[in-house]
């Protein structure tokens, strides 16, 4: 069967840089550093203080007080970037068929804040269980992709992926391929992430997985650096509405980019580490460059998964460098968590966001903190260093990785009709 072409044709994001897609985009070129010291707990006690947190939420301006109280952070989350997409794309009642329009999300952890809440209000009691009758809606990763339907009547395909930090992209492919497929016109996809909390920041300090660079909380995400010392928790969502070509052209939809491919593969190595050669993240791009059908030579601006760990951006150079030859050179290459922090199963949707936006302004946002070069890296590669560059993106790749061995990557490319 011949497969169908899938266009992006609205977005939403709700980040640590900016609360709408175009805050968010600001913040990016402009080289702005999300983290400051936390302020959703008292961190003071804990080895990292310090966050990428959503700045100058307020429920209130998106839920009543009683609908809000329903819902986990990163559910609100969820819904707020949802519903900025879909206005995006100018999706009305008439202009599509709601059988036919499916909400595929993507959360790593979920209602983690709920949970931790619940069971420390049990704790400090008396063994009898009273217990929030939400407790369980709440906290469950797949009702972010339940809130979304109900509140705008799409019934087609609905589920979330779990796939620690790979979630959202996994979610981006499922709604590709679902629609390249002909199972649905329209997909709301992306994911959301609020795990900046005691067991959140506690539970990856634990690992040596954070930075606790306290004095410094704006440097402390320096991807590719030689004084790199672990990654910086974000919180957030990201947004896309994924669309059959001609189910956007018939209702005359613009149209942001193309999603041209996705690929998956497993490291088969380690719960946490990446594979020290990169053999995960280089079957990842091999394959998603074999389902978009380009050479790696087509390929214009690579946004890395770059969480600014001793091993993991190492070996993604590695592989990197083995998919791409010399080509890899040429490439600009960024990792936009420098800025945002790492949103766990959100980065995926936000950072396809980053280089869909690349791909339409030909702008490539940059890697900033970048102090000292790492002898273990090869620093020929343009890592887009501390500054935005301007370059023409016709094709952008995303790759976005997972505790578990969890490898995902997808591809956008200029739209031409």
């Amino acid at each position: 069967m011949e497969l169908k072409r899938v266009v992006v044709t609205g977005l939403g994001a709700l980040t640590p840089l900016g609360n709408t897609v175009s805050e968010y985009w600001n913040g990016l070129i402009n080289g702005v550093s999300g983290a400051a010291p936390i302020t959703r707990f008292d961190a003071s006690k804990f080895k990292t203080q310090f966050a990428c947190e959503v700045k100058g939420y307020d429920p209130e301006k998106y839920f009543d007080r009683k609908e809000a109280r329903k819902m986990d952070l990163f559910t609100q989350f969820a819904m707020v970037v949802a519903d900025e997409a879909v206005a995006d794309a100018s999706l009305v009642e008439g202009n599509y068929n709601p059988d036919r329009v499916g909400v595929i999300w993507g959360s790593g952890i979920g209602g983690l804040r709920t949970f931790q809440e619940e069971c420390v209000n049990f704790a400090n009691g008396d063994g009898t269980p009273r217990f929030n009758p939400f407790f369980i809606p709440k906290m469950i990763a797949d009702i972010s992709a339940g809130h979304i339907s109900i509140k705008h009547g799409f019934r087609g395909p609905n589920f979330v992926t779990v796939s620690a930090c790979a979630s959202a992209t996994n979610a981006i492919i499922d709604s590709f391929n679902y629609i390249r497929l002909g199972m649905a016109d329209v997909i709301v996809t992306g994911g959301s992430e609020a795990a900046v909390t005691e067991a959140g920041i506690g539970g990856f300090n634990a690992l040596k997985a954070l930075s606790e660079r306290n004095d410094s909380p704006e440097t402390a995400s320096r991807p590719f650096d030689n004084d790199r010392d672990g990654f910086v928790l974000g919180e957030g969502a990201g947004a896309l509405i994924l669309e059959e070509y001609e189910h956007a052209k018939a209702r005359g939809a613009k149209i942001y980019a193309e999603i041209i491919g996705g690929g998956m593969s497993a490291d088969a190595h380690h719960i946490t580490a990446p594979h020290p050669e990169g053999l995960g993240a280089l079957n990842v791009m091999k394959n998603v460059l074999r389902d978009a059908n380009i050479k790696p030579e087509e390929v214009d601006y690579i946004n890395v998964h770059g969480t600014s760990t001793p091993l993991g951006d190492i070996s993604e150079v590695k592989a990197i460098k083995t998919v791409f030859g010399d080509h890899a050179y040429k490439l600009n290459i960024s990792s936009t968590k420098s800025m945002t922090g790492h949103l766990l199963g959100a980065a995926g949707a936000i950072e396809a966001i980053a280089s869909i936006m690349a791909v339409q302004n030909n702008v490539v946002p940059p890697t900033i903190n970048h102090f000292t070069d790492d002898e273990n890296i090869d620093n020929r590669l343009n890592f887009t260093f501390n500054k935005a560059q301007e370059r023409e993106v016709k094709v952008a790749l995303s790759n976005t990785f997972g505790f578990g061995g969890h490898n995902t990557s997808v591809i956008f490319r200029q739209f031409n009709d």
